[in-house]
Formats: structure tokens, sequence, C-alpha cells
């Protein structure tokens, strides 16, 4: 269980980078491409997945 939620919380974080890097219009060819929401929504999932990954790893 422990390794499926490190995987999830792994994914989320990716996920956020490159959300992060399209809203920035680094990551080019996507509707989310220099759009600023996309932005604040990929540092609040990287922030997210970064503390789910620290916590699920704090509790072993």
């Amino acid at each position: 269980m422990k390794l499926l939620a490190n995987v999830i919380a792994v994914l989320a974080t990716l996920v956020g980078m490159l959300w992060v890097l399209q809203g920035t219009n680094i990551v080019r060819g996507s509707f989310m491409s220099g759009q600023s929401l996309w932005l604040y929504i990929g540092i609040a999932l990287v922030i997210g997945g970064a503390a789910a990954l620290w916590w699920i790893n704090l509790r072993s």
C-alpha cells in the first residue's frame, strides 16, 4: 500500500511540474500553454504531491 501511495504522489508531482512548464509556455502545443491558471494549478499540485510524499514516508 505504501508503494502505491508513493507512486501516486510522485506521479502527481511530475504532472504538476508539467503543468507549471505549460503554464509558463516552456512546453507548447496544448490549450494549457501560456495560461497562467495552469501555472498556479501546477504549483499547487507540486506542493501537494511533495507534501504527500513526505507525509507517507514520515509515518514509517
